[in-house]
């Protein structure tokens, strides 16, 4: 089979590619194996409740049925979820929204896609350019996103320590260089992989760098405000024209409904829909027509707070202690601050093998997590010891799951110590 430039390089290795057949193979092994790999959020009892109710609700009304599966939505998405996201983030924040600020997509990792690829790559009058990441860890979906080869430069992160095994990455704005060859800048918030939330002052210093350089400024929102409102710390949500912020709606619960968001100035929602049109025909009703009456009623921000959030707190607080407890103080180890998302980052300084290895090792023990080296995409390989020295750990999962799993962690690490005498 003869593949062109693009067809190689979608087919190629990649770092989500890897996550993802591993986590299916491991759940279609029926091996009994600690999936502390993936993203894919909890159960939330009260959530699943709800969306059960208005599921409901809709297979009972014959419109709404006809709505939900036999009538193709417009490119730009289900025209009364817009509406009354548009009516709620102005009610709640004072946005200015219409509905041409708003478009979406089937799932986040096709907005990132599209966007990505249309403020970067090949310009007509020659010149190439890229997505700046001013904060390196960033999320493995982002990396193999570029039509375009070295689509991406990241930025170094600042570490600052927090407490006796507890550390924070923070934006080095002496190392950040926006140029003529930056398209737009990107940043998620909370960071998936190290649950990391940029403080509000790195936000609005972001945002004058994006606008002083007329380049959008990208916030991957997946895990953050509005909803689904997954923090530890304050952060207020920002939006105005220079922002193209993300949302999803598969933290919330419905990751299998594939539902992103886009807020953005109406020329760029414009052109994201002609992508869709072209790429998808249309959106998938089904998670827009799910959350609408949450969205409408604005239960989807109290639920999100009230809810959502309190429930993954307690299991960071759970999944901290019990490492903690397991480690002791016997070797060098610490953990991202966990401010938000649903993961913990694990740096073990100097250890002897690689972030990759230690990855090969816990799965042969019956513990899925992630190397962290896929996690920065756009640094340069440069001797930065640290990249391969970290690993991502979902907690979302049955907490004695969670528990036995990092237990099993944090007993390879010392064996791996051990051996080394």
């Amino acid at each position: 089979m003869k593949l062109s430039a693009f067809g190689r390089k979608f087919t190629a290795d990649a770092g989500i590619t890897s996550l993802m057949d591993d986590l299916g193979n491991a759940l279609a092994s029926g091996d009994d194996m600690i999936m502390m790999g993936g993203g894919n959020p909890g159960q939330v009892p009260a959530i699943q409740e709800r969306l059960t109710e208005v599921l409901g609700d809709i297979t009972r009304d014959p419109e709404a049925m006809k709505r939900l599966v036999g009538i193709y939505d417009p490119p730009q998405g289900e025209k009364r979820f817009i509406a009354s996201l548009a009516e709620l983030l102005n009610r709640e924040y004072g946005w200015g929204l219409t509905e041409d600020n708003i478009a979406l997509t089937n799932g986040s990792q096709a907005a990132f896609f599209m966007l990505f690829n249309m403020f970067a790559g090949d310009f007509d009058d020659g010149s190439q350019k890229h997505i700046l990441l001013p904060l390196a860890p960033e999320y493995i979906g982002y990396a193999d996103a570029g039509i375009a080869p070295e689509l991406f430069r990241a930025v170094q992160p600042e570490i600052t320590f927090t407490g006796a095994h507890e550390f924070k990455y923070r934006v080095d704005f002496d190392a950040v260089d926006v140029t003529s060859d930056t398209g737009a800048i990107c940043v998620s918030r909370p960071t998936n992989p190290t649950g990391n939330v940029v403080t509000d002052q790195e936000m609005e210093r972001l945002e004058s760098l994006a606008r002083h350089h007329d380049v959008p400024l990208i916030v991957d929102g997946a895990y953050g405000t509005p909803f689904p409102s997954l923090l530890y710390v304050d952060a207020q949500p920002r939006w105005n024209e220079q922002i193209v912020l993300c949302l999803s709606l598969s933290k919330l619960g419905m990751p299998a409904a594939r539902t992103g968001i886009v807020i953005a100035a109406p020329e760029i929602i414009r052109a994201l829909s002609s992508i869709n049109a072209i790429m998808n025909l249309a959106t998938g009703s089904f998670g827009a027509m799910l959350a609408e009456p949450l969205v409408r009623s604005g239960e989807i921000l109290s639920l999100s707070r009230e809810v959502v959030c309190p429930f993954y707190h307690r299991k960071m607080e759970n999944a901290v202690k019990v490492f903690t407890d397991a480690m002791g103080e016997g070797c060098r180890w610490y953990v991202h601050k966990p401010e938000g998302a649903m993961f913990l980052w694990f740096w073990f300084p100097d250890l002897p093998v690689s972030s990759l290895e230690l990855y090969q090792r816990l799965k042969a023990r019956g513990v899925l997590v992630v190397s962290g080296h896929y996690f920065f995409p756009g640094l340069a390989e440069d001797g930065w010891r640290h990249r391969h020295e970290c690993i991502r750990v979902t907690y979302s999962q049955d907490d004695e799951r969670v528990a036995e799993g990092l237990r099993r962690i944090a007993s390879e690490v010392q064996a791996i110590w051990a051996e080394q005498g």
